[in-house]
């Protein structure tokens, strides 16, 4: 870990929201990892960290995104939103990512986020909607990350985003959030389009001048309505993703973010250890946001707890996926993943009604799971923290 990065960290984010940030989110979540293990080891089951679509609305038409937009927008009520954050509260959970569509569509969403200062909301937006009084609010708020997501330069971006001068707006959400003094990611899904562009140290240090705290990047998944599998990676070049994370951490002047490998360089999914789990638009609750399929859902009148201890279909799925692979089951398996699916009769959640389809007609992947050509982690600070509470901040892959 950098010096600059800590100058950073320590002199630019607002006090309080600094605070915030390394309490709500760094104590509490190393907290939580250790109480989620505990309850494994007492055979009981609840993510340490819970991930919500609260709304399929959204501004843009990404390629590769799995969320199927509808008129009216489907989205989960703010008392339900309210209650499901209490419930994981309860659980020792106080870490959220927050996902849409967009989420900054969501009218009311600041309102359940200041209901629950003890907690602390990772906000994944495009950033085209964060103007100065949008920042403005995070800042008075105070538990609000906001994690804006670059598909690209200008072009490439226009084209992976389905807009126009999309970077530029993205970019003036960033202005913004440095404006108000918030801590603030950027992430982007790395596919052959944009692999040369952002995985490299000029992208790092742009972002981190412009003032993003965190770099966090994805593999890119070629799924949803329009899932462009010409970007895929092929397994050289998730290799030439790996070898960058590693090297640049070593002097990245912010902190740059993986969800696929741990400590030893060992390929890790958070859906299939049970670390982390998606609520949808609907209330359904899946194994990840792109696996599209469920057999539970927050509305059927059981608490929480009870439906994730009691869900034979989740248990399920986390053995079979770790007796399948320990990378990605979509990009790896997905006949065998479709199969799982018929064979539980698992409701298709994407509100598509093609999810099978989608299934059957995607071919293996590259992926992050390569065993005999593993790149363990070069910086101490980064390995020290997978090893012992997260691999990539426990995260959405």
């Amino acid at each position: 870990m950098s010096a600059s990065l800590m100058k950073r960290m320590l002199t630019e984010p607002d006090k309080r929201l600094l605070w915030k940030f390394a309490y709500n989110f760094g104590y509490k979540g190393m907290r939580s990892i250790e109480k989620f293990q505990k309850r494994l080891k007492r055979d009981e089951y609840f993510p340490a960290f819970l991930f919500i679509s609260i709304i399929n609305a959204c501004n843009l038409a990404c390629q590769g995104c799995w969320v199927s937009q509808s008129s009216p927008p489907q989205q989960i009520a703010p008392d339900t939103l309210d209650n499901l954050i209490t419930e994981c509260k309860a659980q020792g959970a106080y870490f959220f990512g927050i996902l849409g569509g967009e989420p900054l569509l969501y009218d009311g969403l600041f309102d359940v986020f200041e209901k629950h200062p003890e907690c602390y909301f990772l906000l994944f937006t495009n950033g085209m909607m964060i103007t100065d009084s949008v920042a403005k609010e995070m800042r008075r708020i105070g538990n609000i990350s906001p994690l804006i997501s670059i598909e690209g330069l200008e072009e490439v971006s226009d084209v992976r985003r389905g807009g126009e001068g999309v970077y530029g707006q993205s970019m003036a959400g960033l202005a913004n959030c440095t404006k108000n003094r918030l801590v603030t990611g950027v992430c982007t899904s790395v596919c052959k389009s944009n692999i040369d562009d952002l995985a490299n140290e000029k992208f790092v240090t742009d972002v981190a001048a412009l003032g993003a705290h965190y770099l966090w990047y994805y593999i890119y998944r070629p799924v949803g309505p329009n899932p462009t599998p010409e970007l895929v990676l092929d397994d050289e070049q998730v290799l030439e993703l790996r070898r960058f994370i590693v090297d640049i951490r070593l002097k990245a002047p912010l902190m740059v973010i993986d969800s696929y490998w741990d400590d030893k360089g060992n390929a890790l999914c958070p859906a299939a250890v049970g670390i982390a789990n998606h609520i949808s638009p609907e209330g359904y609750i899946e194994p990840c946001p792109p696996l599209q399929f469920a057999k539970d859902n927050i509305g059927d009148g059981t608490g929480l707890y009870d439906i994730f201890n009691q869900s034979g279909f989740l248990a399920k799925f986390r053995t079979m996926c770790c007796d399948t692979t320990q990378g990605c089951i979509i990009m790896e398996h997905p006949e065998t993943l479709a199969d799982f699916i018929k064979s539980e009769e698992a409701t298709d959640s994407s509100g598509r009604g093609t999810l099978l389809e989608e299934l059957d007609q995607m071919c293996p992947c590259g992926s992050h799971h390569q065993p005999g050509k593993e790149i363990p982690e070069r910086s101490w600070a980064y390995r020290f923290a997978k090893k012992n509470w997260f691999f990539g901040f426990g995260a959405y892959g």
